[in-house]
C-alpha cells in the first residue's frame, strides 16, 4: 500500500485518491515494475501548478520509485513545465538511489528511537520497583517470610532484568554498528552527487558551447546577410528613386539628402561586406590603411550623415572639437568613421529626447587604458559620443559589447537590431589601437568614448586574448531543378564612374602617361602586383601599351578613363570582384565591344565565356600563354571584320538571320548541314557561331559535342537558335556547350542580334542606326513592362513598397505574399502571373522550398521565378537554380540591373 505522506505545493483535488494499491494507478505501477514512468502531452485539465500570480498546466510528468537493495520504499511523482531531458533523467535516476539509501536509514533511525524509548521506559520500571523494594525490604523485616518470597520473586526479576540488558546491549552494539555503515554510505552518496554535479557542469558546459558555435556558426551569415541586407536593399532603392528625381519634384536639397542616403547606403554595404568576411571578422585580418585624416572632415562626415536623422527626430547635434588638438589624426579613416557611425547610431536610436553631442578632445587626467598601444602612445585623441537617452543598467555595460548583445535582449525589446555594432566597433577599435569605454546611468543617457592613438602604429600592442567572432554561413539543400530556361540573362547596365579630372595613382609604373594616339593599349586588371608587372611587362613586348587596375573599382574608372582596346581580368578583387566588373562592362554600350581576357585562378571556364570573355586562362600560365593570349589580342584587333558561322538548314531564316546581324564588320557564313559547318571551322577561323538544332543530317546536341571536343573550336562562343521546345534535360544538356539558348518567337530577332554583338564584341556606336534603335528599344524600353501581373514574395514590408514603387512606376501590376504558402496561394489565384520575385529567406517557409513547391505544380513549371539572395554565402547562386529559379539577384537589389533582368525573361 501506497500512502501520500508529503508533497511540495500541491493541493488535494476532489476525485484524487491518496492511497494506491500495488499496481494501481501511474504510482502503483512504478512501484510494481520498479520503473520510472515518464508521462508527457499532460491535458491542460490534468493538474495545475498555481501561485499567488495565476495557474498553468504542467508539461511533463515523471513518476520515480524509490529503491534501496531491491525493494520499494516509496514512490516519487514530479511535475514541471519543462520537459525532462535525458540528463534530467539520469540524474533523478542517479538521485532516487540516493534518496532510496536516505529513507532507509531514516527508517532504522526511527526503529533505533523505539527500541531507546522500549529501554527507557523499562529503566523507569526498574526504578519504580527499586523503590518498591526499599519500602518492602522494610516491611520484610517485620515479617522475614515474606521478604524471603519476595526476594525470590525479586531476584527472578533481576536475573529477567539482566538477560533483558544484555539484549539492549546487544541491540545497541548493532545500532552503532548500522550507524557507522550509514555514515559510510552517506560519505558515498555525497561523494557521488559532487561527481553527478561536476558531470552535469560539464555537459551544460560542452551543450552549451556547441550550441552557441553551433548557432553562430550556422545562422550568423545567413540571419546578418538577411537583417542587414533587406532594409538596406529598400533604402538603395527608395533612395536612388529620389536621386534621381524624375518627376521633378524635389528641391536641390532633397536630392542632396537623397544622393547622401545612397551615397552612405553604398558605404554601409560595403562595411557590411566586411563585416560578413570570414578571413577578417573571424580571422581578425581585417586590413588597416593608416593615412592623414582632418579631424574637421570627421565633423562634416558626422554632421552631413546625422544632422538630417537629428532633425527627423527633432533631437539636438552637437559637434565639438577641443582647440588644444591637431589637425589631423594618422589612422585609418574609413574604419575610425565605422565606429563613430556605429556610436552615433546607437546613440539616436536609444535617444527620443534632448540630443546628442559628439567631443573630439584630449582624454581626462587619470584616465586608464586597457590597451598597450594606448598606454605606449604620446597623445590620445577621445571621441566621445554623448546621448540623453535609455541609459543602460551597470550590470550590463559589459555585456553590450558581446556579439549578439543588446541592453534589452527580450523578445519584446523596443529597439531593434542585431547586437553586433558595438562588437564589431570594439574589435575594430582594438585594431586601431584603441579602445571603447562606456560610462551609462539608467534613464539619464551614456557617453561612449572612443580612445584613439593620435597616431597609428601598427599590430604589435594588439592584444593576444583578443576575442574572436565564430561566423559562418547556413547550408542548404538542393532539388532538381523543373524549368526552362530560354535564353542567358541580360547583362546589367550600369552608370559608369564620373571620369576624374585629377590624375590617376599610378603606384606600379605603368604605360598611362606614354600612350599616344594611335596605341595599342591593354588594361590589366589584377590583385597581385608581381604578377600585374608581369603581364605589364609581355605586353610591352608584343608592342601594347599597358595600364594597371588592382581593384574593381578603379578597373571600372580606367576602362572609361583610358579607352584600352583589350582587358586582362582577374576574377578574385578585392571590392568589386571580376564577374561584376565583367557584367558592368558587358552591359554598356560604350565598353560592350572591348575583349576580356579572363586571367584567374578561379575554375569557372564555363561562366566567363558565357559571360562574353573571348578566352579564359586559369592560373598559374605559362608564359607560352599568356604569349598565345597577347598575339590573339593583336590578331583580333588586326582583323577588324568578324567572321560569323550560321548554321541554319531552312533557306529563309538562313538568309534572315544574315541580313539581321550583317554589316561592313561582320562577314556571315551560312550553311545547310552538320557536315557543311565542320568543313568551314576547319577552314577558317570564326568568331562566333549560330546553330538550329534541327538540321537535317545530324542532332544538334551531336554536333555541339563534336565542336566543344576539340581543342582548337572549344573556345568558339555557339548561340542556340531554335524552335525546339527544349524539356528540362534538354536545357542543362545545352548548357554545357552553348553560350546562350534562344527560343524563336516574335522577340527572338533583336535577343540575336544582341548576342551575336556581344560575342563578336561589335561597336554598338558603329551599327546602321537602325540595329542600334532595336538594340536601345531591347535594353531600354520598358514597353515590355507594362500590364505584367508580378509577384513579389517577401517577408519584409520594406523590401516590399521599394520594389512595389519600382515596378508600378514601370507601369506593372504588383501583387505581394509576406510568406511562402501565401504566395503559392496567390499565384493559384491568379494564374496569369507573368514573374515572381522570390526572397529567399522568410520564416516557416524559405523561398527554396517555396520555389521547389511552384515548380511541382504543372501550370508553373516554366514561370520564370527570379530569386533575391543575401550573396552571404558561397554556392548561393546553385542553391536558387538547383531549387527551381530561373534566375537569381542579389541583395541590396540594383533597381536597372533588376530591370534588365526582368526584361529578359518577360521577352517570352
Amino acid at each position: 500500500m501506497l500512502q501520500l505522506i508529503a508533497s511540495y505545493a500541491f493541493r488535494n483535488r476532489k476525485g484524487v485518491n491518496n492511497r494506491f494499491h500495488i499496481g494501481e494507478g501511474l504510482d502503483g505501477q512504478s512501484a510494481l515494475e520498479k520503473k520510472p514512468i515518464l508521462l508527457t502531452g499532460i491535458p491542460d485539465d490534468y493538474i495545475t501548478i498555481n501561485s499567488g500570480l495565476g495557474e498553468a498546466p504542467p508539461r511533463n510528468i515523471i513518476v520515480l520509485p524509490i529503491l534501496f537493495e531491491g525493494g520499494v520504499k516509496a514512490v516519487v511523482e514530479l511535475a514541471s513545465f519543462q520537459p525532462f531531458s535525458e540528463i534530467h533523467q539520469v540524474f533523478l535516476d542517479q538521485l532516487s538511489e540516493s534518496v532510496g539509501v536516505v529513507i532507509n536509514m531514516i527508517t532504522a533511525n526511527m526503529r533505533t528511537e523505539e527500541l531507546l524509548e522500549q529501554s527507557q521506559s523499562l529503566t523507569q520500571e526498574l526504578q519504580a520497583q527499586s523503590e518498591e523494594l526499599q519500602s518492602q525490604q522494610e516491611e520484610l523485616r517485620r515479617t522475614n517470610t515474606e521478604l524471603e518470597a519476595q526476594a525470590r520473586t525479586l531476584k527472578a526479576s533481576e536475573e529477567q532484568l539482566k538477560d533483558q540488558q544484555d539484549e539492549l546491549q546487544q541491540v545497541n552494539e548493532e545500532l552503532e554498528e548500522k550507524a557507522s555503515l550509514l555514515a559510510e554510505q552517506n560519505k558515498k552518496v555525497e561523494q557521488k552527487n559532487r561527481e553527478v554535479e561536476q558531470a552535469r557542469q560539464a555537459i551544460e558546459e560542452k551543450a552549451e558551447q556547441l550550441a552557441v558555435s553551433s548557432k553562430y556558426k550556422s545562422e550568423f551569415l545567413a540571419n546578418m546577410s538577411h537583417e542587414l541586407r533587406t532594409p538596406l536593399n529598400s533604402l538603395l532603392i527608395l533612395a536612388k528613386l529620389l536621386a534621381d528625381n524624375k518627376d521633378g519634384n524635389l528641391t536641390e536639397k532633397q536630392v542632396e539628402f537623397a544622393q547622401t542616403i545612397l551615397s552612405s547606403g553604398t558605404d554601409l554595404l560595403n562595411l557590411i561586406n566586411d563585416v560578413l568576411d570570414l578571413s577578417k571578422v573571424e580571422a581578425g585580418k581585417m586590413e588597416i590603411d593608416a593615412t592623414d585624416l582632418r579631424l574637421a572632415e570627421v565633423r562634416d562626415f558626422v554632421d552631413r550623415n546625422f544632422r538630417p536623422v537629428a532633425e527627423q527626430k527633432d533631437l539636438k547635434l552637437a559637434i565639438e572639437i577641443a582647440p588644444e588638438l591637431p589637425a589631423a589624426v594618422h589612422t585609418d579613416g574609413q574604419r575610425m568613421q565605422q565606429v563613430l557611425k556605429n556610436l552615433l547610431s546607437n546613440a539616436f536610436k536609444f535617444t527620443s529626447r534632448g540630443g546628442v553631442t559628439l567631443r573630439i578632445e584630449r582624454p581626462a587626467p587619470g584616465t586608464r587604458f586597457g590597451h598597450p598601444a594606448l598606454a605606449a602612445a604620446q597623445n590620445v585623441v577621445a571621441f566621445a559620443v554623448q546621448d540623453t537617452g535609455i541609459g543602460i543598467a551597470g550590470e550590463k555595460q559589459k555585456l553590450i559589447f558581446e556579439a549578439f548583445q543588446q541592453e534589452d535582449g527580450t523578445t519584446s525589446r523596443k529597439f531593434g537590431g542585431t547586437g553586433l555594432g558595438l562588437s564589431i566597433s570594439r574589435e575594430i577599435a582594438h585594431l586601431l589601437g584603441g579602445e571603447i569605454q562606456v560610462q551609462s546611468q539608467q534613464g539619464e543617457g551614456s557617453t561612449f568614448t572612443f580612445f584613439l592613438p593620435e597616431s597609428y602604429a601598427g599590430r604589435d600592442h594588439e592584444p593576444q586574448d583578443r576575442k574572436q567572432r565564430i561566423v559562418a554561413g547556413p547550408g542548404g539543400s538542393a532539388a532538381p531543378a523543373v524549368y526552362r530556361t530560354p535564353q542567358r540573362p541580360q547583362q546589367a547596365s550600369y552608370t559608369p564612374p564620373v571620369r576624374s579630372e585629377t590624375p590617376l595613382p599610378n603606384p606600379l609604373k605603368d604605360d598611362r602617361d606614354a600612350i599616344e594616339p594611335g596605341d595599342r593599349t591593354v588594361l590589366i586588371v589584377e590583385n597581385d602586383a608581381n604578377f600585374a608587372r608581369t603581364l605589364l611587362e609581355m605586353a610591352r613586348q608584343k608592342e601594347f601599351r599597358g595600364v594597371i587596375a588592382q581593384d574593381g573599382e578603379m578597373a571600372l574608372e580606367m576602362v572609361h578613363h583610358y579607352g584600352p582596346d583589350a582587358v586582362t581580368l582577374d576574377i578574385d578583387l578585392p571590392g568589386i570582384d571580376g564577374w561584376e566588373v565583367l557584367e558592368r562592362l558587358k552591359g554598356h554600350p560604350d565598353t560592350r565591344h572591348i575583349p576580356v581576357h579572363i586571367v584567374s585562378g578561379v575554375d569557372t571556364r564555363q561562366r566567363g565565356l558565357t559571360s562574353g570573355a573571348i578566352s579564359y586562362l586559369e592560373k598559374p600560365v605559362s608564359k607560352e600563354a599568356i604569349d598565345e593570349a597577347f598575339d590573339r589580342i593583336g590578331e583580333f584587333l588586326a582583323r577588324g571584320v568578324k567572321h560569323l558561322l550560321v548554321v541554319e538548314d531552312d533557306q529563309a531564316q538562313r538568309q534572315s538571320i544574315v541580313e539581321l546581324v550583317g554589316h561592313d564588320d561582320v562577314e556571315i557564313t551560312g550553311v545547310a548541314t552538320a557536315e557543311e559547318a565542320l568543313r568551314e571551322l576547319e577552314s577558317k577561323q570564326y568568331d562566333c557561331m549560330v546553330l538550329d538544332l534541327g538540321l537535317t543530317d545530324m542532332n544538334g546536341f551531336k554536333l555541339l559535342e563534336i565542336i566543344k571536343e576539340n581543342e582548337a573550336w572549344r573556345d568558339l562562343p555557339i548561340i542556340v537558335y531554335t524552335g525546339k521546345d527544349l524539356t528540362p534535360a534538354d536545357d542543362t544538356k545545352l548548357r554545357r556547350y552553348a553560350e546562350t539558348i534562344i527560343i524563336k518567337d516574335a522577340n527572338s530577332p533583336e535577343r540575336l542580334l544582341d548576342e551575336t554583338a556581344l560575342f563578336l564584341h561589335r561597336v554598338e556606336a558603329e551599327l546602321p542606326e537602325q540595329k542600334r534603335r532595336m538594340l536601345e528599344q531591347l535594353h531600354n524600353s520598358d514597353d515590355v513592362f507594362r500590364g505584367k501581373q508580378i509577384l513579389i514574395v517577401d517577408d519584409d514590408v520594406r523590401n516590399i513598397f521599394s520594389l512595389t514603387s519600382v515596378l508600378e512606376e514601370r507601369g506593372m501590376v504588383v501583387r505581394f505574399a509576406e510568406n511562402g504558402r501565401d504566395g503559392i496561394q496567390a499565384l493559384q489565384d491568379h494564374p496569369d502571373t507573368d514573374l515572381v520575385l522570390m526572397d529567399v529567406m522568410m520564416p516557416e517557409m524559405d523561398g527554396y522550398e517555396t520555389t521547389r513547391a511552384i515548380r511541382e505544380i504543372p501550370d508553373f513549371k516554366s514561370l520564370p521565378i527570379i530569386s533575391l539572395t543575401a550573396k552571404a554565402m558561397k554556392g548561393d547562386r546553385e542553391k536558387s537554380i538547383a531549387a527551381g529559379a530561373s534566375d537569381y539577384i542579389t541583395k541590396p537589389v540594383d533597381s536597372d540591373q533588376l530591370l534588365s533582368l526582368m526584361r529578359v525573361w518577360l521577352y517570352r
